[in-house]
């Protein structure tokens, strides 16, 4: 028949032939068809402060935006993201050639590794890990190399041998994340001195994932790799607005480093969505801004929403490893008579008007994810509660 191909070969690209539709879709899509709440993509219920928001509708009324703004980002958007790094972090770069605005972080992550990873190149991320990361090395043409936080003393750590075991000589890149999504860890300044180390040492590139630097809790601290002696020069760091500011559908996202490395990632970048989220970049640049006190609010915020959902997961029999920073608890399913992460939180929208997201899609190692599930606790505090009494029929 015209138009018909007799070839057997797969539409879609061999590289992204284990990847499907996402886990998030899936579970988003039934707590739709359910009425279920929600706890399973990482996005709030509420939108951030009025007045970023006004700040966007300002600049579209005002048409700065509304057509392609400059590829690197608007200069008021990458002024304030170097502002950022130096206030908080003592972190100076140029605006000019040392920041890069993306499509989000998630373009940020897709643009880096594929400027930076050539096919058979072995790229070392720490697992679980966010999903984006093995397709973005899949189609770099890279080969992934777990190393995999486990559970210790109620949180999850790495094991710095092994991490160090895992580096060979076809090692080309360390992606790294903290604080961690999707266990909440936050890496401590001795793991992170030993990252940088043996980055120095074994002449390795570094992306660093730092979506939710502001949100760490009790007496962890977010540390930017990229302050650790011989990692500014060899270090790609990502931040996002969309985690920070509760605009998650606004989609921007940065790179910070040596502007040979953001010419590399801005090479890639500009032949996947060239530009976005014109208006939104103005308005980001202005929350970037807002005082310290907006910061610490927000994190007070998510703090006591973390402790709502820990204690009524706790109280419904998980097993709670209380994240340190995120806004994501892990589970272990075990203490209810579970072990299959995938089948309990596809039965548990019917069980309980709940929806989560089973850790083992973060996972390689599929079997070391499996009796482990995430919750949001992104939500007004009285979804949490009422989310919590529900788990409390398993």
């Amino acid at each position: 028949m015209a138009g018909m191909t007799s070839s057997a070969r797969p539409h879609l690209n061999r590289r992204l032939a284990e990847f499907g539709t996402t886990i998030f879709a899936e579970m988003s899509a039934l707590a739709v068809a359910t009425g279920s709440i929600n706890l399973g993509q990482g996005f709030p219920d509420t939108d951030g402060p009025e007045e970023v928001r006004e700040a966007a509708v300002r600049a579209l009324r005002e048409g700065r935006g509304n057509q392609y703004p400059p590829g690197p980002g608007i200069p008021e958007l990458r002024a304030a993201i170097a502002a950022h790094q130096l206030r908080r972090y003592g972190l100076s770069y140029d605006p000019d050639t040392e920041v890069l605005v993306t499509a989000g972080a998630t373009e940020a992550i897709a643009a880096s590794l594929l400027a930076l990873v050539e096919p058979g190149d072995e790229v070392v991320a720490l697992e679980p890990y966010y999903d984006s990361y093995a397709a973005s090395i899949a189609l770099a043409g890279g080969r992934r190399v777990p190393v995999t936080l486990r559970p210790h003393d109620g949180s999850f750590r790495l094991d710095l041998d092994e991490l160090r075991a895992a580096v060979t000589d076809r090692t080309r890149l360390l992606l790294v994340n903290t604080p961690h999504n999707p266990t909440g860890t936050v890496l401590t300044r001795a793991e992170l001195a030993a990252i940088a180390e043996l980055a120095v040492e074994r002449d390795l590139l570094v992306v660093t994932d730092e979506v939710y630097e502001h949100l760490v809790f009790d007496n962890a601290e977010h540390l930017p790799l990229a302050s650790f002696p011989g990692m500014r020069e060899r270090t790609v760091t990502i931040g996002s607005a969309g985690k920070t500011f509760s605009f998650t559908g606004w989609k921007v996202g940065w790179v910070t480093a040596v502007p040979e490395l953001v010419s590399a990632v801005r090479s890639v970048k500009q032949f996947l969505t060239y530009v976005s989220s014109g208006p939104f970049q103005y308005a980001v640049a202005e929350a970037l801004a807002l005082p310290d006190s907006y910061f610490e609010e927000f994190r007070r915020s998510m703090l006591a929403r973390r402790d709502i959902l820990a204690e009524g997961l706790t109280a419904a029999g998980f097993q709670v490893f209380r994240p340190a920073g995120t806004y994501f608890i892990t589970t272990d399913i075990r203490p209810l008579g579970e072990k299959d992460g995938f089948a309990f939180c596809r039965a548990l929208p019917e069980r309980a008007g709940v929806v989560a997201i089973p850790n083992a899609v973060f996972y390689d190692d599929r079997e070391a994810g499996a009796p482990f599930v995430r919750f949001a606790f992104c939500k007004r505090e009285e979804v949490l509660r009422e989310a919590a009494e529900r788990l409390r029929a398993l």
